[in-house]
């Protein structure tokens, strides 16, 4: 319950003269005047703000905004830290905790005496897991994206950040690019406070998250250390108690024309392949029936209209004064649809008719697009029968179709420990297969796909070649990369079963994915020692937990007793 005509939720805790009231009251005061708890909307300020975070460090300083306005419109602030996770520091992969840190917060924000909550996130899975939390519990919610970095430079030349340090290492393997001039552009890679410049995952869920309409329009994508966010994220406090007061709730107003538009909107900034599993999941939460066929019939169509990398040549902050995301959704107005309201309760196409391309080389008009079709495209076939996806806005048009043999890899171990020997027998048209890397067999998808080529290739010029992996790959890279195959090796799909020597063919166009071995023979064939030896269950922990209950990565990879919503209310009573 928020407030209605019975009240607050809030008051369930603080209304009344009993000792119950009296001692939560009591505990909260510590220099907040009594009417605090009088009619005013307690607002959560969720932040994942962690120094082992470093794109989220700055958030602690905009959570001061938010408080401003939500004092300045009459609610309370309270800040509540949340599970955070730095994509650059934790192992074995952020992924494996995404789940926890959406169970976490979830549960923490049902337990407490809050009626509403700001979300603060940066980090590819932070916004992601508030999301998954926010629907679960379906408060009053509403996120503030921290923002990316402004572009660094080396040597005169912009740097992305993840996107420029897959190509220079490449360049430095090839020999190309000495490895002193490689680390001496490290200090210059990361200009500011932010995430990742690049349209990576958190570039990316930032923009996907407007366009569900769960952030104010015309905010994401503001640059960290710009005032303009600090503005903004002001505005969302204020707005918070308002959504308090409106009792609007993440399941009144996002609807599957939401996720149409997040759809569309990943496809037209050419956005992380790793939306496709957070949009999943959250869908999965709300009770949207969302499939990754979606992605495919929605999107593969959509132009690509922002060039950035890693599918272009600019960088955030280069989008930001180009006009922003606003003035890329009005270039693909058409393909929205209107029906989509946003957490200001009027619909997202009403925020568009007033924004403009400032920099067409940035933002390409529609008549002009980087790229005509531009969306995820999901693949089907014998080696996926579930599916795998892949971004062909990042891939290399000479290899979107394509058959070879397999050279095949094990383990991401298995793979780093035989890729440059000299006398691995591969070549420019294999097929690099990696497999134990799906959300069971890893555990927990690592962003490992994109592998790097081999040295000798290198060497002769090569730049790119197909590659397919059942986990998943950073926002930020490129290449011919089929990803998120399912089922995945672990759980028994036909990657299992793949030999070097074998030919498969891809052909992206058709949205085919094909291992060209007769039924007959892989039934007699058994996964090989190595591959199972890699997939054995974790004794105990969150890891034993997350893998007796992940689901794979068409339905979102998370856990099977997560999805749905179980609300805000508390059954039981304290003391």
């Amino acid at each position: 319950m928020t407030m209605s005509n019975d009240g607050l939720r809030s008051d369930e805790w603080y209304a009344g003269t009993d000792r119950n009231s009296y001692i939560h009251r009591a505990w909260m005061r510590r220099g907040v005047p009594g009417n605090a708890f009088e009619g005013r909307p307690q607002i959560a300020i969720a932040n994942t703000a962690s120094d082992l975070t470093p794109c989220n460090s700055h958030l602690t300083e905009i959570a001061q905004s938010v408080k401003n306005g939500i004092y300045e419109a009459g609610g309370i602030p309270l800040e509540l830290p949340v599970v955070s996770m730095g994509e650059t520091q934790v192992r074995p992969t952020a992924m494996l905790w995404r789940n926890m840190a959406a169970m976490a917060t979830e549960e923490m924000l049902r337990a407490n005496p809050i009626d509403g909550v700001v979300l603060l996130g940066g980090c590819d899975k932070t916004i992601p897991a508030l999301l998954m939390a926010a629907a679960s519990v379906d408060l009053p919610a509403v996120v503030v994206p921290g923002g990316p970095m402004l572009t660094g430079h080396f040597r005169g030349e912009a740097l992305g950040c993840g996107t420029d340090v897959w190509r220079l290492s490449e360049e430095v393997r090839a020999g190309t690019l000495s490895n002193e001039s490689f680390l001496q552009s490290e200090g210059a890679t990361i200009r500011s406070a932010g995430h990742c410049n690049t349209m990576g995952t958190a570039s990316t869920m930032a923009l996907v998250a407007e366009a569900l309409g769960t952030v104010i329009p015309g905010l994401a994508g503001t640059p960290a250390p710009d005032n303009r966010l600090k503005q903004a994220a002001h505005e969302t406090g204020r707005l918070a108690v308002e959504l308090v007061r409106k009792d609007r709730r993440p399941s009144t107003f996002l609807t599957k024309a939401s996720f149409h538009n997040a759809i569309v909107a990943l496809a037209a900034i050419g956005g992380s392949t790793n939306a496709v599993v957070h949009l999943l999941a959250i869908a999965g939460r709300l009770g949207i029936e969302l499939s990754i066929d979606d992605f495919d019939r929605i999107g593969a169509n959509v132009p690509l209209l922002v060039n950035l990398q890693p599918a272009g040549q600019y960088l955030m902050d280069d989008l930001y004064r180009a006009g922003g995301f606003l003035a890329v959704l009005r270039e693909v107005k058409d393909l929205l649809d209107p029906s989509a309201l946003t957490i200001t309760g009027k619909p997202l196409v009403d925020y568009l008719d007033d924004a403009q391309i400032w920099d067409a080389d940035v933002i390409t008009p529609r008549d002009a697009p980087l790229l005509p079709s531009a969306g995820i495209a999901v693949l089907r076939g014998t080696l996926a029968p579930g599916g795998a996806i892949i971004k062909p806005a990042a891939a290399s048009p000479h290899l979107l179709k394509h058959r070879g043999k397999a050279v095949v890899f094990d383990s991401i171990e298995d793979f780093r420990a035989r890729i440059d020997d000299p006398e691995l027998d591969v070549d420019a048209n294999s097929v690099l297969v990696l497999r134990g890397c799906g959300p069971v067999g890893y555990p927990g998808m690592p962003e490992v796909a994109n592998m790097p080529l081999p040295t000798k290739l290198l060497e002769q010029g090569v730049r790119d070649m197909v590659r397919i992996c059942d986990g998943r790959m950073s926002g930020t890279a490129y290449g011919t990369v089929v990803l998120h195959v399912t089922p995945e090796s672990a759980a028994g799909g036909p990657l299992s079963l793949v030999q070097t020597g074998d030919w498969i063919s891809l052909d992206v166009r058709g949205k085919k994915l094909d291992l060209e071995v007769s039924a007959e023979e892989l039934a007699l064939r058994q996964p090989n020692a190595a591959t199972v030896a890699g997939y054995a269950k974790p004794r105990r922990g969150w890891e034993r937990l997350y893998v007796d209950h992940v689901m794979q990565a068409d339905t979102g990879a998370d856990l099977d007793f997560l999805v749905g919503s179980s609300g805000s209310v508390v059954s039981r009573e304290s003391h």
